[in-house]
């Protein structure tokens, strides 16, 4: 064998050369599959966990989508809610507008109701004296009876806040008295003062219902 690679030394190398690129083109077709395998696996992992991580995404989405339709629909039942108490008192408020305005206008037409009823007793009074004074003889018994009906008559306007307004000595106050005539006082001391009530005033609960008409010294 040795005298042949000896005698066919150019034949020898080229068999050498073959063998060693067929040795190296093996070996670096091992190593390309050896790569491509855990290429492979690489790429394998990455899109499962890309698969996971949409997972994962997508889950959360749903579940987010979830919670804003219950947050919704608890929107709408406050909403419902809401109209349903504001319908209620917007009835009540136009039950309650329409029975004060009853209210108003009956006090406004039997306003005095009260106060008419107990002066009714005085007329009943003067009714009497009227038949009486038809037959009576005795003058100061009739006088008498009528100061009587004056007296009741006055009790009763009290009672329903009129009060006469004060004149006799007062100083002169505008806020109660009229002034329609001035003359000499008679002496110093009543000058400003009133001398005379030509028409009585009357105040209903502190209130002026009429001014009472006097004469007033200087």
């Amino acid at each position: 064998m040795s005298n042949w690679i000896t005698d066919n030394k150019p034949a020898a190398m080229v068999a050498g050369v073959g063998l060693l690129l067929f040795l190296g083109l093996s070996a670096t077709g091992y190593i390309v599959n050896s790569k491509r395998s855990e290429l492979d696996k690489k790429i394998s992992i990455a899109a499962k966990e890309i698969k996971s991580a949409n997972a994962a995404e997508i889950t959360p989405s749903r579940s987010s989508n979830e919670e804003l339709e219950k947050e919704l629909e608890k929107a709408q039942e406050e909403i419902e809610e809401q109209k349903d108490k504001y319908l209620r008192l917007s009835a009540e408020f136009d039950n309650y507008r329409k029975r004060t305005m009853k209210e108003k206008a009956e006090l406004i037409l039997n306003g005095g109701e009260k106060s008419l009823s107990s002066i009714l007793p005085v007329v009943d009074d003067f009714e009497r004296a009227i038949k009486t004074m038809e037959t009576a003889t005795d003058v100061q018994a009739v006088k008498e009876g009528v100061e009587l009906i004056y007296n009741k008559f006055m009790a009763t306007l009290a009672q329903n806040g009129v009060k006469v307004i004060e004149t006799k000595d007062q100083p002169l106050d505008t806020d109660y008295h009229e002034a329609i005539a001035v003359i000499p006082a008679p002496s110093e001391a009543q000058k400003g003062k009133i001398l005379d009530c030509v028409q009585t005033g009357y105040t209903l609960n502190d209130k002026v219902l009429r001014h009472a008409k006097v004469v007033v010294g200087e």
